[in-house]
């Protein structure tokens, strides 16, 4: 894996990219695009490799080096069958790019790729390789993050391709899909009848396995839902979904009910990059874009994060409440909401808040909460006042 190449420091963005005002030749087969600028702009980091990079769209920005890997003459050849149909699955056109240069890339990137996804299910823990890009867990996990940049992708379909003629004697017992799931932490998270383009695309599949709903034409927009804790202190309960991964929410007998949103390093990333594989690929199914915008309407102050945090939706691993609701309300920049898988929700969500029965509920609720106080309190004083009598009858019976 000597070969593979890695972003200096030195490296810096292009500022125009070569392809970008051309058209590909078929706009149906591509999956993989450049991320809009309106979306960069607001985290340019988020988009952008640490460690490697990948396929024609950062191909300005890497050095060209590749090393012997023994007889590839076959593989060479398997990649030369596909070339058209892996030109065509990127947004923006490759022809600037040489046939043999392109498919050296192609094949450089792809056993970098298969080979690193080996080494990290079927490694020893401990064991060093003498290649610091597995061996040191930091980088592993880095790597791991830009193999899912959506510029930074290689369709599923020339891995899958490439996997069974030259590793699968290495693992007889595991399918590429099986590799790829358990290096990304999505084993038994996805059917075997759900397909997807590349690695950005499987991390969206994950995520609405689960969903059910009425037909893209029924989406509405989401146009308005309370923050959580006016809705929570106006009679809406909160609780968790116990659902890795899904965006599944529910609204039942006056409860909202969602899946535990972990924030950790990289959940920033994965979320933005799959938000833009849905403004690109999926705009009217964009149901990622549409968990985020529910979520960014639930969340105005770290207090809603706290609120969230304390029913178990949100899960911290790093950073602040403030932080967190500073991330949530700009994921929502630059999102085009054509209509929200969750608009419905919110329509009763906000009925349900609204409806004078709730408020009402909630007012007898804390009338007897306050009539429930001031019993005790009256209780504990005429249990004080009987202890001091019978004290004092004690010490005139003396």
């Amino acid at each position: 894996m000597d070969s593979i190449r890695v972003v200096s420091e030195s490296t810096i963005e292009p500022k125009g990219y070569p392809g970008m005002w051309q058209f590909p030749k078929d706009p149906d087969k591509c999956c993989i695009y450049r991320v809009p600028e309106r979306l960069r702009s607001v985290n340019a980091k988020a988009y952008t490799p640490q460690l490697v990079i990948i396929g024609p769209l950062h191909h300005s920005l890497k050095s060209q080096a590749l090393n012997s890997l023994g007889d590839i003459t076959n593989t060479k050849r398997a990649i030369e069958e596909e070339e058209e149909r892996i030109r065509e699955s990127y947004s923006e056109s490759t022809t600037w790019i040489e046939s043999s240069e392109f498919v050296e890339m192609i094949l450089l990137d792809s056993v970098f790729i298969l080979e690193f996804f080996l080494r990290r299910v079927f490694g020893r823990r401990g064991m060093k390789t003498g290649d610091p890009l597995n061996d040191e867990p930091c980088l592993t996990e880095t790597i791991n993050s830009d193999l899912m940049l959506l510029e930074n992708q290689l369709p599923y379909f020339i891995l899958h391709n490439l996997f069974h003629p030259i590793f699968s004697r290495l693992v007889s017992n595991m399918t590429f899909r099986e590799l790829i799931t358990a290096s990304f932490g999505y084993r038994n998270k996805i059917g075997d009848d759900s397909n997807f383009s590349h690695f950005t695309d499987l991390a969206r599949c994950v995520r609405i396995e689960k969903l059910q709903g009425p037909a893209q034409h029924e989406f509405k927009r989401l146009r308005h839902l309370f923050n959580a804790e006016k809705l929570y202190s106006g009679g809406v309960k909160l609780d968790v979904l116990q659902e890795e991964l899904s965006l599944e929410v529910r609204f039942e007998n006056g409860c909202l009910k969602m899946p535990r949103l972990l924030i950790e390093d990289n959940s920033e990333m994965k979320l933005r990059n799959i938000m833009a594989l849905e403004q690109c690929h999926y705009p009217f199914t964009a149901h990622v874009s549409s968990y985020v915008l529910f979520l960014e309407r639930l969340i105005d102050t770290d207090k809603d994060v706290d609120l969230l945090v304390d029913k178990g939706i949100i899960q911290i691993w790093i950073g602040q409440p403030s932080s967190v609701a500073e991330m949530v309300n700009k994921l929502g920049l630059g999102i085009t909401d054509i209509g929200s898988y969750y608009s419905d929700i919110a329509v009763k969500v906000n009925a349900h808040y609204s409806n004078p029965l709730t408020k009402s509920q909630i007012y007898l609720e804390n009338k007897w909460l306050g009539t429930a106080a001031i019993v005790a309190t009256v209780l504990l004083l005429l249990t004080f006042i009987q202890t001091v009598a019978s004290l004092i009858q004690v010490v005139q019976n003396a």
